[in-house]
């Protein structure tokens, strides 16, 4: 009797020691869950940033995956000819200096793979990092701004009071999605960094694009909501 107590009392000692290990890992889980649901889903991103008085009206998100734009029909047969062109210099230029020595046969090679890896993002490398960017990117309207919250490696959130804004644009697309641009931007900046490479999809791009909700679904409802939302605005 005396054994099967001894027993019995050891069987209980292991489970009760690992309970506090358990639930810490428990809290440590939900933890997780909670910062990645705040790196995953729009309101949550956007209702961090929202001050005592303001309500959020909507919120939302770029649309994910790789994306083909109309600027597509004249970069990706530049980024081919770009690299392929680059890819057959480098090979000509390696031939060339195989059997030779010196400085020249290493720096002559070298020259060329900066103009390799340019190409290879202007034919792979853009697409992806566009997706990874959009995927990060999360759009807010409020009772009284517009919020776009967005960045790759750190967090970067920018906002518009309504009560200022100005210039809101809409461009649709047949299937009901579209970009929604807010107030002006650098001519040029917005043509070359907003249509070619959008999103900040190339280094400094972000500098000269305007604020956008780029690729959002039914982007002429959102459109008249914000128009709706600017006239309540306080």
């Amino acid at each position: 009797m005396l054994l099967r107590q001894v027993r019995s009392g050891n069987s209980e000692g292991p489970s009760t020691l690992h309970r506090p290990r358990q639930r810490r890992s428990l809290t440590l889980a939900v933890s997780l869950h909670y910062a990645h649901a705040m790196w995953s889903t729009p309101a949550p991103a956007i209702e961090q940033e929202l001050s005592s008085s303001e309500r959020l009206v909507w919120s939302g998100q770029p649309r994910g995956g790789i994306r083909l734009r109309a600027s597509d029909a004249f970069i990706i047969p530049f980024g081919l000819l770009w690299c392929g062109f680059a890819i057959f210099w480098e090979v000509m230029a390696l031939t060339a200096t195989a059997k030779g020595a010196g400085p020249i046969a290493i720096a002559f090679p070298l020259f060329g793979v900066p103009f390799v890896v340019i190409g290879l993002y202007l034919v792979f490398g853009r697409f992806i990092v566009d997706s990874r960017i959009r995927e990060r990117t999360f759009y807010g309207l409020t009772s009284e701004r517009i919020i776009v919250v967005s960045g790759l490696f750190s967090r970067r959130t920018k906002s518009l009071n309504l009560r200022t804004l100005s210039d809101i644009s809409l461009t649709e697309r047949p299937d009901g999605s579209g970009t929604i641009t807010f107030g002006p931007a650098h001519p040029f900046g917005q043509w070359f960094f907003g249509e070619w490479f959008p999103s900040g999809s190339w280094p400094g791009a972000g500098q000269f694009a305007a604020p956008a909700f780029d690729m959002i679904d039914r982007a002429k409802e959102v459109y008249h909501l914000i128009r709706q939302t600017q006239k309540t605005a306080t």
